[in-house]
């Protein structure tokens, strides 16, 4: 018989556990490295190479080379945590994988992108060197290159795996007026090619594959050149919307609003197919003679410029309408264009059904308002179209939140529906079938026949309906040819878009 005493010291189990973890550790290194590079290169160097011989070599390279990678930090912080084990030199070089990711890199131009940002003739030059009867000299050199060689792999698969999945640019980081939620590579994601079992089986994984990918692939690969573009011209925008496919943040719920500018088209798209179709209106883009080819385009561009009335592209949920809404106009609007039209001719906002607003309060005596104080920014001045026929929101419009102060509406101008470009609004989309998406969106019931009854008032009241469900909507930018959702049975078909001045 025993009896326990009292329980162990808390640092002796921290001891024992630290200790226990050091031997588990250490069994994880390489003891047979030097045998197993030996009998892959037939070089007898090889054999005097260790697991701590290389690691002290690596470090050193990894100091020396950091400004050359794309990501140090991700390869630094692995190979530190990791002991400095050499898993691509040692699992997946010299068996295969090093010709195959050689290829895939270098076939990278089919995807519109530069092999040389994945150094594949650098990968080949070095990796031919280790076959070399003489190609490495002495133990120095062996553990050099073995470092250079790992770093390098690390490096050019993390890079060629972001731009597959998540392309080389950030839209953010280029365009101004881009607020569509793009997922962008991190730490976690980067470090999944440090885990790789099957390198090919991972590359093909990458791949992108969607029809419209693979429509412009083969658009390049045969050459295509566009109605009154050139080749080159043509090569280019397809080269651009191969990168813009390849951004992490397309549409991936079952239904949703999307609006493609160039095209001026909104489609409503439920389980993959088009169920309504309809022109649209778009701001004012910076082709403004609707010009055909790069024009005026400067490579050494680092500022976006956009047109003021530009749509942005973005990504929000519709959450509800205003039937007969009241429009708060914007102060570019008043300064550029109310100001001087009520200046000309003091019955312009009476006819227009304007109101002009103080400090909130409405002003009865418009001769009292202050028009040079009105036509600047952060004037205590707010003008209001009221509800009715001329109202330029027309009789509804569609609200998602977003930092433009944006929405889909309808409008009484309709003439420009009949256009070709109908890039003609100050930044907002009109509708040509609001009534069509307000029966999608809420479907028949007494919302929908709310909704029809006050569009039909003479004189209105706004009102604020919301949607059972909110639906989400993109607004994007996708130029050239491409193949557009399948149509639902009974819905307006869908044409391909034409190609476009590419605005980037």
């Amino acid at each position: 018989m025993f009896v326990i005493t009292r329980k162990p010291a808390l640092p002796l189990i921290l001891f024992l556990f630290i200790a226990l973890t050091l031997t588990i550790t250490s069994c994880k290194k390489r003891s047979d490295m030097g045998k197993i590079l030996f009998n892959k290169t037939k070089n007898k160097v090889f054999k005097e190479v260790t697991p701590d011989g290389f690691a002290e070599a690596f470090k050193k390279v990894l100091a020396d080379e950091k400004s050359k990678m794309t990501y140090p930090q991700v390869i630094d912080t692995f190979y530190s945590k990791n002991e400095y084990d050499p898993i691509f030199v040692m699992d997946h070089i010299f068996n295969g994988d090093e010709k195959t990711a050689v290829l895939y890199y270098q076939k990278a131009a089919e995807h519109g992108l530069d092999p040389k940002l994945f150094k594949p003739d650098k990968i080949a030059a070095l990796i031919n060197k280790f076959y070399k009867k003489d190609g490495i000299k002495n133990l120095a050199e062996a553990y050099h290159d073995m470092a250079e060689l790992e770093m390098l792999t690390a490096n050019s698969l993390i890079t060629y795996s972001n731009a597959m999945q998540y392309g080389i640019i950030n839209p953010k980081r280029i365009y101004s007026r881009y607020f569509t939620d793009t997922k962008r590579p991190d730490s976690t994601s980067m470090s999944a090619v440090f885990h790789i079992t099957n390198l090919k089986n991972f590359l093909d994984s990458i791949q992108p594959r969607t029809p419209q990918y693979v429509a412009l692939q083969k658009a390049l690969a045969d050459g295509y050149e566009a109605p009154k573009l050139s080749k080159e011209e043509t090569k280019r925008i397809i080269i651009v919307n191969l990168e813009r496919l390849r951004w992490k943040n397309k549409p991936h719920e079952n239904k949703y609003v999307i609006v493609n500018i160039p095209d001026y088209k909104l489609d409503v798209i439920d389980s993959g197919k088009s169920v309504l179709n309809m022109k649209v209106c778009v701001g004012e883009g910076r082709n403004r003679k609707h010009t055909y080819g790069l024009v005026g385009y400067d490579d050494t561009a680092k500022v976006d410029n956009p047109n003021p009335h530009e749509t942005p592209q973005l990504n929000s949920l519709i959450h509800s309408v205003d039937v007969n809404p009241i429009w708060n106009i914007p102060q570019s609007i008043v300064t550029k264009e109310i100001v001087k039209a009520a200046t000309d001719d003091k019955f312009y906002l009476d006819n227009k059904g304007i109101d002009v607003y103080k400090h909130g309060k409405k002003v009865t005596d418009i001769e009292t308002v202050n028009w040079e104080a009105a036509s600047k920014e952060g004037s205590d001045y707010q003008f209001k179209q009221r509800p009715g026929d001329d109202n330029s929101l027309g009789k509804i419009k569609f609200l998602f939140d977003n930092k433009s102060s944006v929405y889909l509406h309808d409008t009484p101008v309709k003439e420009a529906f009949g256009w070709k470009d109908r890039d003609v609004s100050h930044g907002c989309v009109r509708l040509g079938n609001p009534q069509g998406l307000a029966l999608n969106l809420f479907g028949a019931g007494a919302k929908y026949d709310l909704i029809t009854k006050d569009m039909a008032l003479d004189r209105p009241d706004p009102t604020t309906i919301y949607l059972p469900a909110k639906v989400p909507v993109y607004i994007t930018y996708v130029t050239t040819a491409w193949l557009s959702a399948p149509v639902a049975s009974g819905a307006k078909s869908s044409r391909p878009l034409s190609s476009k001045y590419l605005d980037v």
